[in-house]
């Protein structure tokens, strides 16, 4: 099991940029998988990123593709989501999650562990 705290989270302008950091205790953290996911108000969970235990490989919804970039580093225990662009349908909680696994999921139901979501709002 790995606990998993998200922050950064925030109020932003169309256009601005912001950046989630997501904050692993517990077992070791390069053995995990990492994810960022988004959830608004009435829709499903989606994810946004995920990035491989050693961060060479990535993966990212079409939605964000040249917007974000996910990044981590495994000796502070932290994974990233380095926001740019924003845009009012960026708006949602997003949250961080770690699979306890080698290969890159997309399924929300792939990832083991949660963290409580961090609130993402763009005003227009």
């Amino acid at each position: 099991q790995v606990q998993l705290v998200e922050s950064g989270g925030g109020l932003v302008q169309a256009g601005g940029s912001l950046r989630l950091s997501c904050i692993a205790s517990g077992r070791s953290f390069s053995n995990y998988i990492m994810g960022w996911f988004r959830q608004a108000p009435g829709k499903e969970r989606d994810i946004v990123a995920a990035i491989s235990r050693d961060g060479r490989n990535t993966y990212y919804t079409d939605s964000v593709k040249g917007r974000c970039t996910i990044s981590r580093d495994n000796a502070k225990n932290t994974v990233y989501l380095q926001m740019n662009s924003l845009k009012p349908e960026d708006t949602a909680v997003y949250y961080c999650a770690a699979r306890d696994s080698p290969v890159i999921l997309t399924a929300p139901g792939a990832y083991q562990n949660w963290g409580q979501g961090t609130q993402v709002t763009v005003s227009s």
